[in-house]
């Protein structure tokens, strides 16, 4: 379980970057369900609001968060079940990282596939050969999945 000393200094993080993190919800001892609002007008996920669930191990900095995405969303280097692949949430991990840190390189992700190390590799391959239907699709699962 987390310290209260934990609790605050997540929520603190979290804080620190209200115009990316709209709503933190306590579960128990547990955080999950941050709303992520995307602001990039030149993002296909531009007009989407994202929801992550967000779990702490027990022994959190030392091993990364858990993070997915629990709306849908067209991307390579997102599984239909919300796994994100993305190094710093796996092998390259570091203490110093913060949660606010991990959410801007997931956003970042978002807005730069890497879609030679997909987890979709049929989305990947659209990215590659077709850039502009690969755009309409993420707009259409946003405007499908993730607009409110």
């Amino acid at each position: 379980m987390y310290s209260k000393k934990k609790n605050n200094h997540v929520f603190y993080e979290f804080g620190q970057h209200e115009h990316d993190i709209e709503n933190t919800h306590r579960i128990g001892e547990r955080h999950s369900h941050n709303n992520i609002n995307l602001q990039d007008p030149d993002s296909a996920y531009a007009d989407g609001t994202f929801y992550l669930s967000i779990h702490f191990p027990t022994d959190y900095p030392f091993k990364p968060p858990k993070i997915s995405f629990t709306t849908k969303i067209y991307h390579p280097n997102i599984h239909s079940n919300g796994s994100i692949c993305l190094d710093i949430l796996r092998s390259q991990w570091s203490p110093a990282l913060t949660v606010s840190k991990v959410l801007i390189s997931i956003t970042s992700l978002l807005t730069d596939p890497n879609p030679d190390d997909p987890l979709v590799p049929e989305i990947a391959r659209v990215y590659k050969t077709d850039r502009n239907k690969y755009e309409e699709l993420a707009k259409d699962w946003t405007r499908k999945y993730a607009h409110t």
